[in-house]
Order: C-alpha cells, then sequence, then structure tokens
C-alpha cells in the first residue's frame, strides 16, 4: 500500500518572510488560530457586488487571489442573497456589472438603492471603490453624479489613455475594452477621465481620491457573455459577430489586464499591511 505522507495537525506553512513562529526544516508553521488571527491583521478584504449569475471578476480572479487579496461575493439576486449593512470589515468594494438590467432604463437592478447608500458609505469612509460597466455608473451616482438612458450594447473599443492623465494612469497608450451594458454615467464636474474611446466618450475616470470607474470589464472573458445571451432573453443584435472578435483578442485582453492591475493595486493599496494603514 502506499504510504501517506506525515501531517502535521492544525499548522499551515506559510512564506519565510511572515513572522516566525516555529520551523521545521526551513518552513515556517503556524497553528490554524494563529494564521487566521495574522491574516485578519494584514490581508485586506474586498467587498464585491454581483447582480448577475454571469458576470463576476473574470480574469481578475487569479491577480487579485496571486497577491494574496480576498475578495468576497455578495449576490442579492439569489435567494436568501443581500447587499451588506456598511463597510465595516472590508478593505474596498467592486461593483461589477449587470448584463442587460439597467439604472434608469429597461430592468432596473432591484437592489439598486442599498448599493448606492453601501458604495456612499464606502466613499465616505474614504474606502476605495471600483465600478465596472453597471457598476461605474453607479458609482458615478453615489458620488455625486448621474446617469442617463442609453440602449443595451456589446462593444469591443479602443480605450485611449489620456495624455494628461498619463502620470496617473499606468496603463498602455492603447487598449481594447469590452463593454456590456445599459445606460451611461454624467460624471461630476470633479471626475478626471484617464482613458477615453475614440468618440471621446469616458472609458476610464476616477472620481476624487477613492472612486475609479470603467466603462468595459478589464478582465473580460468570452464565457461570461456566452452566459448572459443563455442567462437573458434580451441581447444586441450583433452579439454573435462581436463574440468571436472577442474570442480572437482574449489573450491581448489578459496581457493588457497585467498592467491594469498593477494600476488598480496601486492605486488601492490593497497590498498595504493594514497594521501600517492604522499607525
Amino acid at each position: 500500500m502506499p504510504r501517506t505522507p506525515a501531517r502535521i495537525p492544525n499548522t499551515v506553512c506559510v512564506p519565510q518572510f511572515m513572522p516566525l513562529h516555529g520551523q521545521v526544516s526551513g518552513i515556517v508553521l503556524y497553528n490554524a488560530v494563529q494564521l487566521n488571527s495574522y491574516m485578519r491583521q494584514t490581508m485586506k478584504t474586498v467587498c464585491v457586488l454581483q447582480h448577475v449569475e454571469a458576470e463576476y471578476l473574470g480574469l481578475m480572479e487569479d491577480h487579485l487571489e496571486g497577491r494574496g487579496i480576498r475578495f468576497r461575493y455578495f449576490r442579492p439576486f439569489t435567494a436568501g442573497g443581500g447587499v451588506p449593512k456598511s463597510s465595516f470589515g472590508f478593505d474596498g468594494l467592486i461593483v461589477l456589472g449587470a448584463g442587460p438590467l439597467g439604472i434608469v432604463s429597461g430592468h432596473l437592478v432591484p437592489s439598486l438603492a442599498p448599493e448606492l447608500r453601501l458604495a456612499k458609505d464606502f466613499i465616505d469612509k474614504g474606502l476605495p471603490v471600483i465600478g465596472i460597466g453597471f457598476g461605474a455608473i453607479l458609482v458615478a451616482v453615489a458620488a455625486g453624479g448621474g446617469a442617463d438612458e442609453a440602449p443595451l450594447r456589446f462593444n469591443i473599443d479602443m480605450a485611449i489613455r489620456c495624455p494628461e492623465s498619463s502620470t496617473k494612469a499606468d496603463f498602455p497608450e492603447r487598449f481594447a475594452m469590452v463593454s456590456y451594458l445599459r445606460d451611461s454615467p454624467v460624471l461630476p464636474d470633479e471626475a478626471v477621465t484617464l482613458a477615453e474611446f475614440e468618440d471621446g466618450t469616458p472609458a476610464v475616470f476616477t472620481i476624487g481620491k477613492k472612486v475609479l470607474g470603467f466603462l468595459g470589464h478589464p478582465g473580460m472573458k468570452s464565457g461570461i457573455i456566452e452566459d448572459l445571451v443563455i442567462e437573458f432573453a434580451e441581447s444586441p443584435d450583433d452579439t454573435a459577430q462581436k463574440l468571436r472578435e472577442l474570442r480572437r483578442i482574449q489573450a491581448e485582453i489578459a496581457g493588457t489586464l497585467s498592467t491594469i492591475m498593477r494600476f488598480i493595486i496601486s492605486w488601492t493599496g490593497w497590498m498595504t499591511d493594514k497594521r501600517s494603514d492604522q499607525d
């Protein structure tokens, strides 16, 4: 019979740059209680609002996990799901897209009111808030802007970094951005456009120091669009053609995301030790 490797009960191996508790053959060991306490003190946790089954963080998940940033999905559209009452216990907020659902037209996101209150709470507490697609419109509203009606669309556009923002945004000069959403944001006066689409409309913007909006999904996967088409009866007329184009440039999107994620992590401060934040 094959031998079962010996295990040390209730211990977890952690990188050696963590404070030492015990060491066996060069491996630092924490018991489960100590590791949990260490993680609470040092690791960041991000609240993620999901509006439909199909649309999630996509390619962004691997980048967050690879940096040890925890994220917790909240799915108010599911039975028993809901929106957190406040920002307590979180280090940031990501508001995802909503497929064909809107904020001022079409079928509206049912949890709109509590989501706006939550986003406003994060902003008031000085915590980073990121909106993606529909989420970008929602955070713009929460930060003092508004929203206009616009039809459901599935676009693959080139986003162009604004020259005046080149020192603020570590983006490529041009990059493909995939958007699948309804409606559009009305940005407040203090908003700064970091990148814009070729028609001059904002692609990426900030409002103040803690609100960041992407009108497209920087980590979009073709499977997300495919599942949206299955999940909802309504979809743009040119979806099949755009899906073929998205599959063709999927590797390019993944490559660009590495640069965009470096900016996001720097902008949010999510790699900063929580203990230093409290100093």
